[in-house]
């Protein structure tokens, strides 16, 4: 189905993981996508025009105010963004007493400032023309009882936060802005973790509803929605993707 037909989609963090999984799934919905990582988006390119559907990456530091204005001029030049997916982010584990304040202000740039740059550029073409989807990666630690994250669970609490705020200034424009939460996801990403914590995806598993492992196909129907014709109702809302483990909010 061509949901997102004639659509520009700019999303973050989308060489691979659950970036490159909704760049996919929406390029499949008729979307033209503009993957943006700091890493060469080879993989998700190839998906994507594996089926004819269509993609240009651009690499982009989104934590760097000049290199994001350089990606707005880029994307200027194939049309006006219509669908904003704020992915890209971090999640090292470490102790409250093992972060350092540079290491904290590591993970509120890229989870937290990069929103900010990457709203700031794109937003107003979205206002101007009267419709827009700005859709926000979260985490649904900030509900549960996860340690070792305290930097990474403050930030993801900041977008939360930040998406209710931008819903409430750009409602009137048509503009909506939502926010996903996923659960631990297996990715390329998280492996790094499995490594070492493989007992913190057992417990995960365990604390599920639904009792399998979630992968980023698991997210990419819940994007796809949100950035929809279908949601126009639907804004400073986050969705908990995980598989049942946050049942209340």
């Amino acid at each position: 189905m061509n949901v997102h037909e004639g659509k520009i989609v700019v999303i973050s963090g989308a060489a691979a993981g659950i970036g490159q999984a909704i760049a996919v799934r929406l390029a499949q919905e008729g979307a033209q996508i503009v993957v943006v990582d700091r890493d060469q988006a080879t993989a998700t390119l190839n998906s994507i025009q594996s089926f004819g559907g269509k993609a240009v990456a651009i690499q982009c530091d989104v934590t760097d105010a000049s290199s994001v204005a350089a990606l707005k001029a880029d994307v200027d030049k194939i049309g006006s963004c219509d669908i904003l997916i704020n992915n890209v982010g971090i999640y090292p584990m470490q102790r409250f007493d093992d972060i350092s304040f540079d290491d904290w202000r590591r993970v509120f740039s890229t989870n937290l400032d990069s929103m900010f740059l990457m709203t700031k550029a794109f937003s107003s073409s979205m206002r101007k023309a009267g419709w827009g989807r700005i859709i926000n990666m979260a985490s649904d630690t900030v509900s549960l009882l996860v340690p070792a994250l305290s930097h990474y669970i403050a930030s993801k609490a900041g977008v939360i936060g930040f998406t209710r705020a931008l819903a409430t200034e750009f409602g009137e424009y048509g503009v909506t802005v939502n926010s996903v939460a996923p659960g631990l996801t297996r990715t390329q990403g998280t492996r790094a973790i499995s490594e070492t914590n493989e007992t913190l995806f057992e417990l995960t598993l365990n604390m599920q509803s639904i009792k399998r492992g979630e992968q980023p196909s698991d997210l990419v129907g819940a994007v796809s929605f949100l950035a929809s014709r279908d949601a126009a109702f639907i804004t400073g809302q986050t969705l908990y993707v995980n598989g049942g483990i946050t049942r209340t909010t």
